[in-house]
């Protein structure tokens, strides 16, 4: 019984491993390409408002003649480091993301993928966030031609393409219009 036992963890141990990759590469089918990606618009309210929804839109273009794998955007700004060492996680949320653009979840909380973009397309893309915390603050972005790090993207200028939105959070309400009278 003990051999049955025995050999049934060991089969099931070899298939769990099987099932998970084995010996593979998570960035195996990523190329090391650069690739031409031009940034036509990015867009994020420079005045907000404590509690209210806004939405930052970006609208991207394949600026090369081939197809990229995986368009990627890495955001940082959506939270703050807090310097207090009794803080199990000192991540605050500046913002709420409420919802990121559709069919762009990854494994990180900073990055998203819209997947494969043919020669000369657009892609639209919006955030949709609630501001928690007021004040000042920089949101900053990159793109990326896949989530790995190989396929690197390039403005058609031949410059990174990343760049910054500058946002201030009013701790006052949002001002409500007047009641029909």
């Amino acid at each position: 019984m003990r051999r049955v036992l025995l050999a049934a963890t060991l089969g099931l141990s070899v298939a769990g491993l099987t099932a998970c990759g084995g010996d593979g590469v998570q960035d195996g089918d990523e190329k090391s390409e650069t690739y031409k990606i031009d940034v036509i618009s990015a867009t994020f309210p420079g005045r907000q408002y404590l509690g209210a929804k806004s939405k930052l839109n970006m609208e991207i273009e394949n600026a090369d003649s081939r197809a990229i794998p995986d368009l990627t955007i890495t955001i940082d700004g959506f939270d703050k480091r807090l310097g207090d060492p009794n803080l199990a996680d000192p991540e605050r949320p500046i913002w709420v993301l409420d919802s990121p653009p559709k069919n762009s979840s990854t494994a990180y909380t900073n990055t998203f993928t819209v997947g494969r973009l043919d020669p000369g397309a657009t892609r639209k893309l919006t955030w949709n966030l609630t501001a928690v915390r007021p004040g000042t603050y920089t949101v900053r972005y990159q793109v990326a031609g896949g989530l790995y790090g190989k396929a690197k993207a390039e403005a058609p200028d031949g410059g990174p393409v990343k760049g910054s939105l500058l946002v201030r959070i009013t701790s006052k309400p949002r001002p409500v219009p007047d009641p029909i009278t």
